[in-house]
């Protein structure tokens, strides 16, 4: 017996690799999923023993509102509760609204409210940061001026240069008695056990998202938490696309790094800090006592309306991908979407391309070398559909651009931290900043024209010149398009 083991040990294995994919196939399709990321799977499970069971194992368990998020309590909390139903607009107001400022992008203001009871709020005022450097210049001096509390929700922390001169003003503020709450993710950051110790010593309570161990692996590595968001003192709030290393701010040299946040201040500033609050609870695996304190009486700040929309795996439904996808099917006139990863589900693309056959101008623009080969490559293979429906691709070249715009007709601007992409729209936790606003639109496309002067633009014909390796790449990452 041990013989024969020993002389077809490869074939039991293989077999034994083929039988449990069998099973686990079965198992996905009686799930019921989307089609498109059931066979994504089963080709893996098909086309690479062993390597296809680890992939699955890792990343395909799903556990969408399992009791894994239950803690998170969302709109749970009586003073969350009370602060957005004073917030929130009467349906005379909104008809007035709708009449002078609105027009038809009350269809995203209504979804949204009854998706996630987050209201249209009015008297606040955005200003548009560019890159690292814009964005770090205003948040340093924000803090350093902090006088309650200063709450941070990052995907990526380095302890870098950059990552070191942020560590050391907040733990400044710590020091000086200014309340620190910091929620990094655990595998996009990278924190020296010292730096931890640093946070520790100076007071500030910080705690990793979803911590990954080897014998947690499973489950919590395909959950992120990608939102990049701070408030300070309940008045002024940070959210949009740069996290916190030496790429975002420009001081490695290899790559440009193109990217948009915004500061907001105003009554919207409340809603950021509900988001946050709830994401905390999470994290710290306490019951944070949430009072009128964190939520203070601000004056006017501006006449921007604006509207929160938030997801995740925790989400009974992909709110952010609906909320573009309402944007898409409202446009009259033009379209354009920034974005470092074009990798949509059927609705958006389907959405896009019929909005164009519709008359409607729609702009993309890529980069052309992203940070990954896979993303560049699944993006790339959607480049002829969209030509050949009309929609003009650009590919910024001077480096690269991860800002996630996007900018429908002249009065709505949608800027956060959800790519066009299956992971944002389905597996990540995401927040976006819904801006109903024309002159902060009309920003949005001056910024937007300029960074064209660093674009080249695709043609159908050109781009079809592109050799046979290219295309292979392309369909190949296009299958794992569900699951990067």
């Amino acid at each position: 017996m041990l013989d024969f083991i020993q002389h077809n040990l490869w074939p039991i294995l293989l077999g034994l690799n083929y039988l449990t994919a069998f099973v686990v196939a079965l198992f996905i399709i009686s799930n019921n999923r989307n089609p498109i990321r059931t066979i994504s799977y089963i080709l893996i499970l098909i086309t690479f023993p062993f390597v296809g069971l680890i992939v699955y194992y890792f990343f395909g368990t799903e556990y969408r509102k399992s009791k894994m998020f239950q803690r998170k309590m969302v709109f749970s909390s009586p003073a969350i509760k009370k602060w957005e139903e004073k917030l929130r607009l009467s349906a005379s107001q909104l008809e007035k609204l709708t009449e002078t400022l609105l027009e038809n992008k009350i269809k995203i203001v209504k979804l949204v409210q009854r998706n996630q009871y987050k209201p249209l709020v009015l008297g606040n005022d955005v200003n548009i940061l560019i890159n690292g450097e814009e964005k770090f210049k205003s948040l340093y001096q924000d803090m350093r001026n902090a006088k309650k509390h200063i709450h941070l929700e990052y995907y990526i922390i380095k302890d870098d240069t950059t990552g070191l001169t942020f560590i050391d003003i907040i733990c400044q503020k710590a020091k000086q008695g200014i309340q620190v709450r910091l929620s990094y993710d655990d595998v996009g950051s990278k924190l020296s056990r010292k730096t931890k110790q640093k946070l520790s010593a100076a007071g500030v309570e910080h705690y990793p998202f979803m911590p990954v161990l080897f014998s947690r692996l499973t489950r919590k590595l395909n959950y992120r938490d990608h939102r990049k968001i701070v408030i300070i003192d309940g008045e002024i709030g940070y959210l949009g696309g740069i996290n916190i290393s030496d790429n975002y701010a420009n001081l490695e040299n290899k790559t440009y790094w193109r990217d948009t946040h915004i500061k907001v201040s105003g009554d919207v500033v409340k809603l950021l800090q509900s988001q946050f609050l709830l994401n905390w609870n999470f994290v710290s695996k306490t019951k944070t006592q949430i009072t009128d304190d964190f939520f203070p009486t601000v004056e006017k700040q501006g006449n921007i309306p604006v509207q929160l929309v938030a997801s995740g795996p925790d989400s009974s439904f992909p709110y952010i991908m609906e909320a573009l996808f309402t944007a898409i099917n409202t446009a009259t006139r033009k379209i354009v979407i920034t974005t470092p990863y074009f990798i949509p589900n059927e609705q958006i693309l389907t959405a896009l391309t019929t909005a164009s056959r519709r008359g409607v101008e729609v702009q993309l623009l890529i980069p052309k070398q992203g940070d990954t080969w896979t993303a560049t490559y699944a993006t790339n293979s959607y480049i002829d559909q969209l030509l050949r429906s009309g929609i003009k691709v650009f590919r910024y070249t001077k480096g690269m651009i991860h800002a996630k715009v996007m900018l429908v007709d002249d009065n709505f601007s949608s800027i956060g931290t959800s790519n066009m992409d299956y992971r944002s729209f389905e597996i990540n936790f995401e927040i976006n900043a819904l801006i109903y606003h024309k002159e902060t639109t009309a920003k949005m496309y001056e910024i937007y024209h300029k960074d064209l002067q660093d674009a080249e633009m695709l043609t159908l014909a050109a781009w079809r010149q592109r050799s046979r390796t290219k295309k292979i790449k392309e369909s190949f990452s296009r299958l794992w398009a569900p699951l990067l």
